[in-house]
């Protein structure tokens, strides 16, 4: 009998450890009951799981609690860094399904300049870290940097970045990026009826992503892991997401 129950551990302690084993981004795993998902502009997100080491971006400790990520009674997402138990822990979702070409629209609420010159928040679709389009708010932990980014990776390749600053105390704003197997069209303003315009960029050089298995992705994170400067918890509301092909 003792045999038997020591079969029995041994065997819910490997599924455990099968379950939370890492995957490549390639892989693209169907969420696992271990998984929390949440509903978001009609689509259904998994929440990025709690990290007990450093992970990529950052790297920062990353965790699935409500205190992190939620959807409130208006249907806004909130993405929230926090302080707990003297570690900072970051957020991020990624959605269940793989869109592929089309229009990508990001409806930011909260003002993101207003954000930590520490912190990154990312809208993006992500397959691997050389398939990937991003709309990125930061300063990268210099003051007097530009607050916003469009980016096509591999960044560090010469006219794959353009950098831009959306003016202090914008308040809610648009972005978007409308990818096509040959270029990439992006776009940030103020969410108005005017939609003033911030930036605008057409990327057609050689690195515009396959479509292939991409996730649609959100996160807010700490560059290269430092705390807010402010020592203050950091907060992006996101209205909504929109997709057309």
């Amino acid at each position: 009998m003792a045999k038997l129950k020591l079969y029995k551990m041994l065997y819910a302690s490997t599924i455990i450890l099968f379950l939370n084993c890492g995957t490549t981004p390639a892989d693209m795993p169907e969420p696992k009951p271990i998984d929390r998902v949440i509903k978001f502009s009609g689509l259904d997100w998994i929440v990025r799981t709690n990290s007990t080491a450093k992970q990529g971006p950052g790297p920062n400790f990353f965790s699935d609690s409500e205190e992190n990520v939620w959807v409130d009674n208006d249907g806004k997402l909130h993405l929230k860094i926090t302080q707990r138990g003297g570690n900072w822990y970051c957020a991020g979702v990624f959605s269940k399904n793989s869109f592929g070409h089309g229009k990508y629209t990001f409806y930011v609420n909260s003002d993101v300049t207003k954000l930590d010159k520490n912190v990154v928040a990312g809208l993006f679709t992500y397959y691997d870290d050389t398939q990937e389009i991003d709309v990125e708010f930061s300063k990268w932990s210099l003051e007097q940097n530009m607050n916003a980014q469009f980016a096509v990776q591999p960044s560090s390749k010469a006219g794959n970045v353009k950098r831009f600053d959306i003016p202090a105390n914008a308040g809610p704003t648009i972005h978007s990026f409308d990818w096509s197997s040959n270029a990439i069209h992006f776009f940030s303003g103020k969410n108005t009826a005017g939609r003033e315009e911030f930036a605008q960029w057409n990327y057609t050089g050689a690195d515009v992503p396959s479509a292939l298995t991409e996730r649609l992705r959100l996160n807010l994170w700490l560059y290269k892991g430092q705390i807010p400067s402010d020592l203050k918890e950091q907060e992006i509301v996101i209205d909504s997401v929109k997709f057309e092909k």
